[in-house]
């Protein structure tokens, strides 16, 4: 009785060093995800200093392709980093990512206008989202795996939820100081240098989250798998990205249909919704904003408990749970979408409850498709490239679907993702009580 006792414990306790580590690794992934946030919640305010003056709308699509385009850079930032972090150790991966991100960040909030310096200013504003792009492609991946990894074998998915807790208070923090802003201040002072201020205090948050992450110890997952690569027959099999695709193919497919309707509604729900509600419906966007940061306060709330949900009954249900729902909510969602407060604040609270169910999740079963020497690399590059593809395109497309007289089908593009998730999450295998190196 004593001996299935303390494996009980050992299989569900968190020791001080996984505790350190979802503390040390959630706080430095917030902060680098504010900075990554800031974009598109001020992106309506700062987009016309950058592109030739006169047309709002075209001037406000420009700057969310430049929103895509960071999205580009993601998929090589994890293909590029998740092998660093594969081969060098976790730690050493967090903490360049950490670092580019705010010096990206800082130099958004510095950079200088068009009227200043002409085409130069959207070439510098490419330039600073490639790098935050490729910052991102390269923490996910990383963070994940670190969490996952020094979770309690039955506390998998709750400590992986952390990953999403910490993106999710990230995103609050950006509406927040969204708000702060945007009421606070007067419209000319928001319009002239507010959302400077909004990037500054960005950055220095990212340097912040860099010292946090200096004291962390290296997972022991990365010491087995840094051991397996080291007794390879082959050099090339050395490389992390060569191991992926000739060893683990169809687990690296599946993470990229994982990711798809996760990250398109997540992107839709989270990032887009208060500018999207503001442009489309007239809503005021301190108001849109802070129905966003009280949908994010419940979100971030709810994914701990959705990660102990996903470890009591599998990853499956919860996830197909989440597509099933947004299959089911999105047209009424988009359909009764107007100026007023409390509808809004309706449909983000719903949209998030049900999100709980893929972002608790998502970290947790991408780990668990991979061994250790291959699972940063693993985790990061295909869920990059399906956030690129369709996460990072759904601002833009929205956006041009309502200035292009097909606002009323944005709920269908919901839709379709939500199907196509459902799908794939039935037809997975389970992964929960996966023994994991």
């Amino acid at each position: 009785m004593t001996t299935t006792i303390s494996e009980t414990v050992h299989q569900t306790k968190l020791s001080k060093k996984g505790r350190k580590a979802i503390v040390a690794g959630s706080i430095g992934n917030a902060v680098e995800f504010v900075d990554w946030a800031i974009y598109s919640t001020f992106s309506s305010i700062f987009a016309h200093h950058f592109f030739p003056p006169g047309d709002d709308i075209a001037a406000l699509l420009s700057t969310l392709a430049i929103f895509a385009v960071g999205f580009i850079m993601r998929p090589v930032g994890a293909a590029v980093m998740g092998s660093y972090a594969d081969r060098h150790g976790r730690k050493r991966g967090l903490l360049f990512t950490i670092t580019l991100m705010a010096v990206a960040t800082l130099a958004i909030g510095l950079a200088p206008t068009y009227e200043q310096v002409g085409i130069a200013a959207p070439l510098l504003l490419v330039l600073a989202r490639l790098a935050q792009g490729f910052a991102a492609g390269g923490e996910f991946g990383s963070a994940s795996a670190f969490l996952v990894e020094s979770a309690a074998p039955k506390r998998r998915a709750f400590a992986g939820s952390w990953q999403q807790v910490s993106v999710a208070a990230g995103v609050l923090i950006a509406s927040g100081v969204g708000t702060v802003i945007t009421t606070t201040l007067p419209d000319d002072a928001i319009d002239s240098y507010g959302w400077r201020i909004a990037f500054i205090f960005a950055a220095s948050l990212g340097f912040v989250g860099l010292w946090l992450r200096r004291s962390v110890e290296e997972t022991d997952s990365f010491a087995t798998g840094k051991q397996r690569v080291q007794q390879a027959d082959s050099p090339r099999r050395h490389n992390a990205f060569v191991r992926m695709i000739v060893d683990h193919p169809g687990a690296s497919l599946r993470v990229f249909g994982i990711t798809i309707a996760g990250t398109l509604l997540y992107y839709m729900w989270v990032n887009f919704m208060p500018t999207y509600a503001s442009v489309t419906t007239g809503i005021p966007l301190n108001l849109a904003l802070l129905a966003n940061v009280i949908a994010m306060i419940v979100f971030i709330v709810l994914l701990p408990f959705g990660g102990l949900l996903s470890d009591k009954i599998g990853r499956k249900p919860t996830m197909a749970m989440f597509a099933g729902g947004f299959l089911i909510f999105a047209w009424p969602a988009f359909t009764l979408l107007n100026g007023d407060f409390w509808t809004l604040l309706a449909i983000e609270l719903i949209g998030v409850v049900l999100l709980v169910g893929y972002s608790a999740n998502c970290a947790v079963i991408m780990a668990e498709q991979f061994p250790p020497e291959v699972r940063a690399t693993g985790i990061g590059l295909p869920y990059a490239l399906a956030v690129a593809i369709f996460g990072g395109t759904a601002p833009y497309v929205t956006t041009w679907m309502n200035t292009s007289g097909f606002g009323d089908w944005v709920w269908a593009y919901a839709s379709a993702a939500a199907a196509i998730g459902l799908v794939v999450y039935l037809t997975m295998p389970e992964t929960k009580g996966k023994e994991l190196d």
